[in-house]
């Protein structure tokens, strides 16, 4: 196996030959062909199934400023994209993406805003939401999260009230690890929370054995986190020559496979991809189009990525 841990796309996509590749996409989507979406049961509203995870896209807006952020939402937007999902970083941070990003007219307006406390503490976790609502310049926002189901029992009270006060729309949890799936299924089984947050992918597997069955079973959607894996699932595939039966199910490129994999669990509503770079987020969106695999087609992509 061809192990290249520290691998990220872009590395990826230079050591194959980098424009060359992405010149080997289909052609780009027409402005009027739209992200398929899937509902939010019981609400009459629905989500594109493909969105953007800023977490860690955030921490470059100090050393290579905001428009590279910018441009990727755009390019979200103007294919029917609209989840974004925060994590509460830095003040300084924050204060720029919101500043600069969040506050931009065309993003204010129309994306789907998912944030997020993330302390064990519970007032730290009440100064965290009102700092992301001062920076983003929001009064409202479309659903908060308690991140890792850190400080969970302090929070979950506060989210409720919030939900009350029309602070927000939704509220859920993520999860982002293996070890916290358990928690994750006794927490909704007890609350039913209107979204849960999660990784999976054909190299993280483990939420279709209970936590997704489980999401469908409750009517609750599902955001997905990790379909690359921080990056490690392009060293894992580097170098290799995505077969040609995946062309069977339109994925035409090492990104889409991993998306398409997730995509085709009904349970998945919207999966969220990370990146600065407009031409890798039209690469994940147009592997939203098209077909999906099927059973046995998942099999193979599960072999095939086990053995690399």
């Amino acid at each position: 196996m061809l192990k290249l841990p520290n691998w990220t796309r872009r590395n990826f996509l230079g050591q194959v030959g980098g424009l060359g590749a992405l010149m080997s996409l289909p052609p780009g989507l027409l402005p009027q062909e739209r992200l398929p979406t899937r509902p939010i049961p019981g609400t009459g509203e629905s989500l594109p199934i493909v969105g953007f995870g800023s977490s860690k896209s955030v921490l470059e807006i100090l050393s290579q400023g905001s428009e590279p952020i910018i441009s990727v939402i755009q390019s979200l937007l103007d294919r029917g994209g609209r989840v974004v999902d925060t994590s509460i970083r830095t003040t300084e941070i924050d204060e720029a993406f919101g500043r600069d990003v969040m506050q931009v007219p065309a993003i204010q307006e129309n994306i789907f805003l998912a944030t997020k406390v993330n302390t064990p503490n519970a007032e730290e976790g009440i100064r965290q939401h009102e700092q992301t609502m001062r920076l983003f310049g929001r009064r409202r926002v479309d659903l908060i999260q308690v991140e890792s189901l850190n400080g969970l029992e302090h929070h979950w009270p506060r989210l409720k009230e919030w939900k009350d006060e029309g602070q927000t729309s939704y509220i859920g949890v993520t999860v982002s690890n293996y070890r916290n799936f358990d928690r994750l299924e006794q927490f909704m089984r007890r609350e039913s929370p209107d979204f849960i947050h999660v990784n999976y992918s054909p190299l993280e597997p483990g939420a279709e054995e209970r936590v997704l069955p489980l999401a469908e079973d409750m009517g609750i959607p599902t955001i997905i986190n990790r379909p690359f894996m921080n990056g490690s699932y392009f060293g894992r595939v580097g170098g290799q020559k995505l077969p040609d039966w995946t062309a069977d199910f339109d994925c035409h490129t090492w990104a889409q496979l991993s998306l398409k994999y997730i995509l085709s669990n009904r349970a998945v509503t919207c999966v969220l991809t990370e990146t600065t770079n407009p031409d890798h987020m039209i690469e994940n969106i147009e592997g939203g189009f098209g077909g999906l695999p099927d059973e046995s087609q998942r099999r193979s992509i599960r072999q095939l990525l086990s053995n690399l």
